[in-house]
């Protein structure tokens, strides 16, 4: 059975995407979920996994193409198979904005003896975001697409070049946000406003965990080439205290709780104007090698705007449909009591923040009493 590859819509305005590059081609064989090709929206580089097993067939997209949400670019077919006839491209409910001449009618008539010219300019939104960042008056802007659309790059090359036609700010103008720091600006307000919050803080002795990093952390650099981190350490045992507490794995649907079968754990990444939250799935049978080795790729793709669609912005406001997030203050030595003496010690404050429709205060600080002691013991839980 032919899987046809059309353009995805992975933003909520998304009308359409900048075919990056192809990871096979045409005639190629591909495997199930093995990358196939990377594609650009407004807010990063994203990789498309081939829906099936197959041969890449019927390419209608090349490198560069700047392709309408739901329009077919290519087939995945049997051996021997022929892709289907051509088809009209999915509806998407999404248009390409346009920007409609402001010339008055006078002005027109004076062409009138000249070459037709166009009175609609089609805008891409991305285009549109870059020159309002950027304080670029499109009027001024030349279009490159092949119906004289405006596109992004025409905008970042008016950026970069001397003199840009930019829009002198007025008194008192608001510094324009990026699109990850609107984005955590809104989802933030979203949940803040929306999910009842509550939190539970726990001090927690770090000397264990510090010493199992450097114990193990050693053998994994040696064997697999990757540096283990306090965060690989932190990760590995959340994911496997959650498995005693399921409730603090779960998600509000609206209609109850949902308990979730695999434990993912995402990861706060600080990018450029703002932070992201990359998920290691499956946490919970993965041990600290992997779960260093998808550390450090996540981080890499975070810092070049290449994530996969599955990460989403972050804070230390819960993350909907997330039922808790866990912010951990940095190692620090102090003064705390060792059996009945001052002593030093390095310590780490956890703050628990969770919704209170999915757990009670209860559960939230039983996991928190669980994962504290799995901190000053990490080898019962890693083996």
């Amino acid at each position: 059975m032919a899987h046809n590859i059309v353009m995805p819509a992975l933003e909520m305005a998304q009308e359409n995407g900048k075919l990056l590059s192809w990871r096979k081609k045409e005639g190629e064989s591909v495997t199930k979920g093995e990358p196939l090709l990377e594609i650009e929206t407004d807010k990063a580089v994203v990789e498309i996994e081939s829906p099936g097993d197959g041969i890449l067939a019927g390419v209608k997209a090349h490198e560069g193409d700047v392709i309408p949400v739901g329009q077919t670019i290519a087939w995945i077919v049997l051996p021997g198979e022929k892709p289907p006839a051509e088809t009209q491209p999915s509806a998407t409910g999404r248009r390409m904005e346009t920007k409609v001449s402001s010339a008055p009618p006078a002005a027109a008539a004076k062409t009138s003896s000249g070459p037709a010219i166009a009175s609609v300019v089609r805008i891409s939104p991305k285009a549109r975001r870059l020159a309002r960042e950027h304080g670029i008056d499109l009027s001024r802007v030349r279009g490159t697409g092949s119906e004289g659309e405006i596109l992004a790059e025409d905008v970042q090359a008016l950026v970069a070049s001397p003199g840009s036609a930019k829009e002198a700010p007025a008194p008192g103008t608001l510094e324009v946000m990026s699109s990850i720091a609107r984005l955590m600006a809104e989802r933030t307000t979203q949940s803040w406003t929306s999910v009842p919050h509550f939190f539970v803080v726990r001090d927690a002795d770090a000397g264990a965990l510090v010493e199992a990093r450097e114990k193990l952390g050693s053998g994994i650099e040696k064997a697999q080439g990757v540096r283990v981190t306090h965060t690989d350490v932190l990760v590995a045992l959340a994911a496997r205290v959650l498995g005693k507490h399921p409730r603090l794995n779960a998600s509000w649907t609206g209609e109850g709780i949902r308990l979730n079968p695999e434990v993912n754990i995402g990861i706060a990444m600080a990018v450029n104007d703002g932070v992201v939250a990359a998920a290691i799935p499956g946490a919970q049978t993965k041990n600290l090698g992997e779960i260093a080795a998808l550390r450090h790729d996540l981080t890499e793709r975070a810092r070049a705007g290449r994530l996969r669609p599955a990460v989403d912005a972050f804070s230390a406001i819960i993350n909907p449909p997330q039922a808790a997030i866990l912010a951990v203050g940095r190692i620090t030595d102090r003064v705390v009591p060792v059996e009945g003496k001052p002593g030093i010690c390095p310590m780490m404050t956890l703050t628990l923040s969770s919704d209170h429709r999915v757990v009670d205060g209860a559960r939230a600080a039983s996991f928190l009493n669980d994962l504290a002691d799995a901190i000053q013991d990490p080898g019962k839980w890693l083996g």
